[in-house]
C-alpha cells in the first residue's frame, strides 16, 4: 500500500508538473492512446512505476479514460 501511495503521489506531482496536460496534446500520434515515450514527453518526472499504477488494463498505453484518472 505505500509503494502504491508512493507512485501516485509523484503521478500527481508529474501531472502538476505538467498543468495536467490535454489527453489529445500528449497522444502526439494520434492512435487514441498514451505510450511511455508520450507520457514522459509532456510528464518528464514520470516514472516506469507510475505510469504502470496508471495503467489499470495493463495494456503498456493509458487510454483517455486512465489519463484522466491519473490526471485527477
Amino acid at each position: 500500500m505505500k509503494k502504491f501511495l508512493a507512485i501516485l503521489a509523484v503521478s500527481l506531482l508529474s501531472i502538476s508538473a505538467a498543468h495536467a496536460a490535454e489527453f489529445t496534446d500528449v497522444d502526439s500520434n494520434e492512435d487514441g492512446v498514451i505510450s511511455m515515450d508520450e507520457a514522459t514527453a509532456a510528464m518528464p518526472d514520470l516514472t516506469d512505476d507510475a505510469f504502470a499504477a496508471a495503467d489499470t488494463d495493463g495494456d503498456g498505453s493509458l487510454n483517455a479514460e486512465e489519463f484522466a484518472a491519473m490526471s485527477n
